[in-house]
């Protein structure tokens, strides 16, 4: 009698994958607030430090590069290093989002959530 619906036992194990991997990432979100990473400019004289989610968490600049004729200099090595940070963080997130997409065989490239 019900032979034609062999196949639901099949949809109830994807929507299960699909809530497991719902609260796996939502999981890695929360996780990217504490995930830090630096990006540098001036050969290091200004370190910028973002979390994985890009959210600019710190800022270091060496003193010796503190002088009133170098401000423009200053200034663009602030928004390097900073830009640094956050192209690192946005790699960082793809990173910890692949861990969790790897096994469900989804085609490469392919960005979650939809």
């Amino acid at each position: 009698m019900f032979k034609g619906l062999g196949g639901l036992g099949d949809m109830g194990k994807m929507m299960k994958a699909a809530q497991e991997m719902q609260g796996k990432m939502a999981q890695m979100q929360e996780e990217m607030v504490n995930i830090m990473v630096e990006g540098q400019a001036g050969a290091g004289m200004v370190k910028a430090t973002c979390s994985a989610k890009g959210d600019l968490k710190a800022l270091n600049i060496d003193p010796t590069i503190f002088n009133s004729d170098d401000k423009e200099v200053v200034e663009d090595l602030i928004v390097a290093a900073i830009k640094d940070a956050q192209e690192k963080a946005s790699e960082k997130a793809k990173e910890e989002m692949g861990k969790i997409t790897e096994g469900l065989g989804l085609p490469p490239g392919m960005k979650l959530p939809f």
